[in-house]
């Protein structure tokens, strides 16, 4: 089998938790280790790995193939560049990148260097968005009229994270949760023709934007985007209805949970939600009425890498495209004209 040298770009969360346990899972790549700044924690999850001390002792490292960025967002456009320029292959964490200029710029530096270059959108492999499109796939509502995404969470204090808390390109909360929730709505339904946001910070002390509510224009679809630190007490986070019916669930993927408890990809029930966090489906089916629970997909981040495999190997289409990072941007881009200028942006 054919393996893939595979260096991260940090160690903190990200890729303690998304990334070095699903590299390490696959059998077609090698985890080669990754650039440390200051903490050296590496080396106690993965024994046989290198901690690299500057990105240039990545870059260098010629057995290295693959690289991921997964560093702040205002560092993705040069540290990707940068790979690429090496003659990596590189998958980038959302969002990917703070411009649409400069994700342009990746796409065509990329095709120029003949390597393969994928977005980290895992949410994509959550149960949730699994489940939800499998819902709208098999036409279960009908024409779909409207769908309402949410990610709320309940942090009003500001936190610790320099850059996600401190004015730039790439922080606050739209360049935070936004790429997830834009990316399962592209992903289901699309781009829309039109975009109207409103962005706010209602935290006591924040510098950054921590709310936002985004609306999505289609011809006959309406998508709501919202996200906030200020909700305690939930709303169910996917809801959708159609002509037949209505589709409500919680967040409920178990992916996150289980990596935090220290639980590897591929142990039994990986990725498998308890029944109390199945959606509701009412629909109509068969000439009746129903009213049920109805079992949540299966979520596997790993799913995501297997297809970088495939990208990598058999020259198969990234599991996340560059220009689909490009149009999540896009979003973004006219969300924050529209904020501004309230009125709605056309596509």
């Amino acid at each position: 089998m054919q393996t893939i040298k595979t260096a991260l770009l940090s160690y903190g969360m990200s890729g303690k938790i998304f990334h070095a346990p699903f590299i390490a899972a696959h059998p077609g790549f090698i985890l080669a280790g990754a650039w440390e700044r200051s903490s050296k924690n590496i080396q106690q999850d993965y024994l046989d790995v290198t901690s690299y001390p500057t990105l240039q002792a990545v870059l260098a490292d010629e057995t290295i193939e693959l690289v991921i960025v997964n560093t702040p967002n205002d560092s993705h456009f040069d540290y990707a560049r940068q790979a690429l320029l090496a003659n990596k292959h590189v998958v980038v964490e959302k969002a990917f990148t703070t411009t649409v200029a400069d994700g342009e710029a990746l796409k065509a530096l990329a095709e120029k260097q003949q390597r393969k270059i994928s977005v980290y959108q895992n949410r994509r492999f959550d149960s949730d968005c699994r489940t939800v499109k499998k819902v709208i796939t098999e036409n279960l509502l009908g024409e779909i009229v409207e769908a309402e995404f949410h990610y709320d969470r309940f942090k009003p204090m500001v936190g610790p994270k320099v850059h996600k808390e401190t004015p730039a390109p790439g922080a606050g909360l739209l360049m935070d949760l936004g790429p997830h929730l834009i990316d399962q709505a592209l992903h289901i339904f699309g781009m829309p023709k039109a975009v109207f946001a409103d962005i706010r910070i209602t935290r006591p002390l924040s510098r950054v934007d921590d709310w936002f509510d985004i609306q999505l224009y289609y011809p006959t679809l309406r998508v709501r985007l919202k996200a906030s630190n200020i909700i305690r007490e939930a709303i169910p986070a996917n809801l959708v209805h159609g002509i037949k019916g209505s589709f409500i669930k919680n967040r409920g993927d178990v992916q996150e949970a289980h990596l935090l408890a220290g639980k590897k990809p591929g142990e039994s029930n990986w990725g498998i939600e308890p029944n109390t966090e199945w959606g509701l489906l009412h629909t109509e089916k068969d000439g009746r009425v129903i009213r049920e629970t109805i079992q949540s997909s299966q979520g596997n981040y790993g799913d995501y890498y297997e297809g970088i495999y495939q990208a990598l190997t058999a020259d198969q289409l990234e599991p996340v495209s560059a220009d689909e990072g490009i149009r999540v941007i896009k979003i973004i881009e006219a969300a924050i004209i529209s904020n501004k200028e309230k009125k709605v942006v056309e596509l």
